[in-house]
């Protein structure tokens, strides 16, 4: 028998256990494991004890937060070091490890989980160590992730054994944002030097409930202008975003160059620049 950790977040509980099947059922169709699927109620496993495991070295989506659009399906790396018995069988047919995580107070009782599809890959660095890899997939068109969870999250690992014994290990935070977009044009285009130039844009957001962008209002944003040859961006002004999100402004043309704006973001959205939009200045 081969065992695959298989969980899912459902209503903030975890899915989760592990069962034997006959070695002729082994073989479906993710990589010839045989899946874990039964559950229980709250999500935990049905053995008292737990492994002598512990998690170090935790990386999710490579120290970057996770951003996530209004309708997407987000892949996020996971890499960390699992640390065990020398006694413990960590063979692919006994034992699977994997990230997941969670808001609330602890990995055991958590109010929402997300965790990984499939178990880590891990190869062994010693008797007692692995490296392993896994992916997070984060969805906002599924039932788990709500506006008000875009927040840092908490990150930790789970391990199990064919029996069901397991555990779990807190590793660190990791920032869930709303993924934003920013757009900007300049105008008139051509202009003559010492005319008024007219920047608008338009700062928009994910929804994770309507699965659609919607304007992002009261924001401060900054217009920048870049001179055409340089490389480099400067603030010219500071403005905010209207109730729909809206901006508009004007400035005085000098040379010609790329006029953009920049959302710095907040603690629930990502920060986003708009494309440079360039202006002939004759």
């Amino acid at each position: 028998m081969r065992i695959r950790a298989t969980v899912a977040a459902v209503s903030g509980a975890l899915v989760l256990s592990a069962f034997a099947v006959p070695a002729a059922q082994a073989a479906d169709a993710t990589s010839g494991r045989t899946a874990l699927t039964s559950a229980t109620a709250d999500g935990t496993a049905s053995a008292a004890a737990t492994l002598n495991v512990t998690f170090s070295k935790f990386k999710v989506n490579n120290g970057k937060a996770i951003v996530v659009g209004a309708s997407a399906k987000v892949a996020v790396p996971v890499t960390y070091t699992l640390t065990h018995a020398a006694s413990l069988d960590v063979s692919e047919d006994n034992f699977a490890s994997g990230p997941f995580i969670y808001l609330g107070t602890s990995a055991s009782s958590p109010s929402k989980r997300i965790i990984s599809d499939d178990p880590g890959t891990c190869t062994a660095a010693s008797t007692t160590v692995l490296n392993c890899k896994a992916t997070l997939y984060v969805r906002s068109t599924g039932t788990v992730l709500k506006n008000a969870n875009a927040v840092t999250w908490k990150a930790a690992g789970l391990a199990i054994n064919a029996d069901g014994t397991k555990t779990q290990g807190d590793l660190g935070n990791v920032p869930v944002r709303r993924a934003s977009q920013l757009t900007a044009d300049a105008t008139p285009e051509p202009v003559k030097k010492g005319k008024t130039i007219t920047v608008t844009g338009k700062l928009s957001r994910a929804n994770w409930e309507t699965h659609k962008n919607a304007g992002y209002a009261g924001q401060s944003v900054k217009l920048q202008f870049r001179k055409n040859g340089s490389s480099t961006y400067t603030t010219v002004k500071t403005i905010k975003t209207s109730s729909t999100g809206a901006l508009k402004t004007t400035v005085t043309a000098t040379v010609d160059g790329y006029f953009r704006y920049s959302f710095a973001g907040t603690a629930s959205t990502a920060a986003v620049n708009a494309t440079g939009d360039f202006v002939d200045v004759k």
